[in-house]
């Protein structure tokens, strides 16, 4: 079932490919976004990374975090995503546990759709590896308010749809 803002945020407990434990309590009182990615090797999915890369630190200086969750195990993300060293947290869920407390549905018409995001990706060097888990899992966003509560719910429209930075821009200047 597909969240709606205004909701809290479902709660949970889970640590990042580093060890580190993260819930939604270790954000409050933050603007923060929860992204939902597919498996660790997916050239689109690398592509966003990499873009989110390039502005988290302007975004952080804004008080602004963002925690990505990946359907891959911990040394798939390891090998593929972070292989560089990431600002962010990644959460390894190959059992998708939190894909589906928060609604993130798979779609094969999703996956057609995507394709050409997925060549930009290819483009710009990022080449698929090893696919893992469900392959027509579509991102989504969450924007979460310093209460808790959710202000954007985004379910992507293909695997290569994100929220757009223009929109995580607005929220973090509300």
């Amino acid at each position: 079932m597909r969240l709606t803002p205004g909701i809290i945020t479902p709660q949970f407990t889970v640590s990042d490919i580093l060890g580190e434990k993260h819930s939604p309590e270790k954000y409050m009182g933050q603007k923060w976004m929860l992204s939902f990615f597919r498996y660790a090797s997916c050239p689109a999915c690398n592509l966003r990374i990499h873009e989110l890369t390039k502005v988290y630190n302007e975004l952080q200086e804004k008080g602004f975090s963002i925690l990505a969750v990946f359907e891959s195990p911990k040394d798939s993300i390891m090998e593929y995503v972070g292989k560089n060293k990431l600002p962010f947290p990644i959460i390894p869920d190959p059992e998708r546990n939190l894909y589906k407390l928060y609604g993130v549905e798979s779609s094969w018409l999703g996956y057609i759709m995507g394709a050409p995001t997925v060549m930009k990706a290819i483009l710009k060097g990022f080449f698929p590896g090893k696919m893992e888990g469900d392959k027509a899992i579509v991102p989504a966003d969450f924007l979460i308010n310093p209460d808790g509560t959710i202000h954007t719910a985004y379910y992507g429209k293909n695997i290569g749809d994100h929220l757009l930075m223009n929109n995580i821009s607005s929220f973090i200047k509300e």
